[in-house]
């Protein structure tokens, strides 16, 4: 099956793409583009669908630069390929031929491009990782390779909509302790339950920090099952593990 890429207009000319789950080698509860080494996926499977991601990104298996992605607001500058994965959860490069990947399933994947300056970044953005400031963190890590957060555009991937993200009142005062104006983010939902808006946080954040453009596409990946793996609706399924989906800019 066609691997099933999903772009936007506002990071062209730069070649990227929003892997869907479709087209890849994994079943089960995995079936399709699982690209996530950290599941319990076949290993063979997953190195499968990884190559095949990076021959749609046209660069070889090991220019496909990943990070071990853990909610913080840590950026590495990617100089080359290499083995390792550094803890960290956004990337950023001056340097062509090199890919940067996240890995997400819920959360948000946001690729970010300066194409005057040659200068590219991908960020996980969940929760506590927005909240910390990834996202200026990777703007930040971006001008010190030359790009200007006004001339950078930013998209946010498919990632889980307000009407499906249910949370506590304890998460709701995490956010008010920083910033009460994050209220905007949260509707009510039933009883003492609320429905955040992580795009709604991420797109803010990006505004406030300056940059030239940002957008979300819209899709919500609860939602769609066929598209697109989610963590919340694999718990809620009760099922044992999730795939990843793979999000990717180069220049």
């Amino acid at each position: 099956m066609t691997l099933e890429i999903l772009t936007s207009d506002l990071l062209a000319p730069v070649r990227h793409g929003f892997f869907t789950r479709k087209g890849g080698a994994s079943s089960g509860i995995y079936r399709g583009l699982n690209c996530g080494l950290g599941s319990t996926d076949q290993r063979e499977a997953v190195q499968i669908n990884r190559n095949r991601v990076a021959a749609a990104m046209e660069v070889p298996p090991e220019n496909l630069s990943a990070v071990h992605q853990v909610h913080s607001a840590d950026v590495q500058v990617i100089t080359g390929p290499s083995p390792e994965r550094p803890r960290a959860d956004a990337m950023v490069t001056n340097v062509p031929g090199l890919a940067l990947s996240i890995l997400t399933a819920d959360c948000q994947p946001v690729l970010f491009s300066d194409p005057a300056a040659g200068v590219i970044g991908a960020a996980h953005a969940g929760w506590r990782g927005t909240l910390d400031g990834v996202l200026e963190a990777t703007l930040e890590a971006m001008e010190s390779l030359g790009a200007r957060r006004e001339n950078t555009a930013a998209v946010i991937g498919p990632t889980i909509s307000q009407r499906a993200y249910e949370v506590g009142p304890e998460f709701f005062d995490d956010f008010m302790m920083q910033d009460e104006s994050f209220a905007r983010f949260f509707a009510s939902g039933e009883g003492d339950r609320y429905l955040f808006d992580l795009p709604g946080l991420g797109l803010h954040k990006l505004r406030q920090a300056g940059i030239g453009a940002a957008e979300w596409n819209r899709y919500c990946t609860y939602s769609d099952a066929e598209k697109f793996f989610s963590y919340r609706r694999a718990t809620h399924a009760k099922e044992a593990d999730y795939g990843r989906l793979i999000s990717c800019i180069r220049l």
